[in-house]
């Protein structure tokens, strides 16, 4: 079988020019390619030789995604369903801020993590995606839209923590300034709280921003949310986030998906405040989405602001995410979820 180009980052590319008997310049020509002109085939690469191009097109191929579905928002944010061309689908949001274009991709061909409010639970794990899989989503995109992406979250569907060696090469692909060259504060890395993989993250001297799905500041609580916690309790998350900005001096933020009735009143604020006091870092306050045959409902409108203001009286910067795509299920695997029925 043909191999992913786009699993090879620059020096793998280089090591494999090398091997082939060609100069390792040619790699960093093929990059870019790949990268800054987003091109679709090896015979579009018109500095390489014929005899090139031709060996090239014999052992690798280019795995561009086909689109099953796509969503367009009243705002402008629009949602993809991939076919990732070995009989599965995962999704990738596009949204439009003042700073630019940000994209949401997944990390992974379903979910272990099975939080009780996300669309993603339910979804069976098939596998994780390779680094390729991860940034071809970028590239797809922006083929499709026609527009420069310049912020990544990995908050799609998977655990980016989970598939941690290929979201690593798909980081350093990324931010390669001789690729798509966006840079390490412009990606974010959203986990439930794999916590070895925190430790492990904080030693890679990558300045990305960490993002941890937190939820509640109780351990009943959020393990009933998130199961995840029964494995790494909230001191033990804490402590690890604590290394983190200890480390790379960057600040970490929290979301906070508020639920009606759950974990939305002022004494779930309070638990919270104390938990963050002295920490630098900021919270992420997210309106739910209710999914099919979910037990969650969204907070009021009142309830969100008085917890954000909560918060904000106490020194927890803490802002209310805007809410994007709401009119085509934009959250995390509500697509691919419809797909499968």
């Amino acid at each position: 079988m043909k191999k992913n180009i786009k699993d090879y980052n620059l020096e793998d590319l280089k090591n494999l020019f090398i091997e082939m008997d060609e100069k390792s310049f040619r790699a960093e020509q093929v990059f870019k390619w790949i990268y800054v002109e987003n091109v679709n085939s090896f015979s579009e690469m018109t500095n390489l030789s014929k005899d090139l191009r031709e060996k090239l097109d014999k052992e690798f191929t280019f795995n561009n995604f086909n689109i099953i579905k796509k969503l367009e928002a009243k705002d402008g944010t629009k949602k993809y369903l991939f076919d990732i061309l070995d009989g599965n689908a995962i999704e990738t949001v596009l949204m439009e801020y003042k700073h630019g274009f940000s994209i949401c991709v997944s990390s992974q061909v379903g979910c272990k993590m099975g939080c009780k409010f996300c669309a993603s639970t339910g979804i069976p794990y098939i596998r994780n995606l390779t680094s390729g899989e991860i940034v071809e989503q970028i590239l797809a995109v922006e083929r499709d839209a026609s527009v420069k992406i310049s912020n990544i979250v990995f908050m799609g569907i998977g655990e980016p923590l989970d598939n941690y060696d290929n979201v690593i090469k798909a980081i350093r692909i990324i931010n390669n300034q001789k690729g798509l060259n966006i840079g390490a504060r412009h990606i974010s890395i959203s986990t439930s709280g794999i916590v070895p993989r925190i430790y492990k993250l904080a030693e890679e001297n990558i300045q990305c921003t960490l993002s941890i799905s937190l939820h509640s500041a109780d351990n009943d609580k959020r393990s009933e949310m998130m199961p995840v916690n029964n494995a790494y309790n909230i001191q033990e998350l804490i402590k690890a986030c604590k290394d983190y900005i200890k480390i790379t001096n960057r600040r970490v933020s929290f979301e906070y998906a508020l639920a009606k009735d759950n974990n939305d009143n002022l004494e779930d604020a309070k638990k919270l405040a104390n938990l963050l006091k002295g920490m630098l870092c900021h919270v992420n306050l997210i309106p739910i989405n209710k999914i099919d045959n979910g037990r969650y409902n969204k907070s009021t409108n009142e309830n969100i602001i008085k917890f954000r203001d909560f918060l904000n009286d106490r020194g927890i910067v803490a802002t209310i995410r805007r809410e994007l795509g709401s009119d085509i299920d934009a959250a995390c695997g509500q697509l691919r979820r419809q797909n499968l029925k």
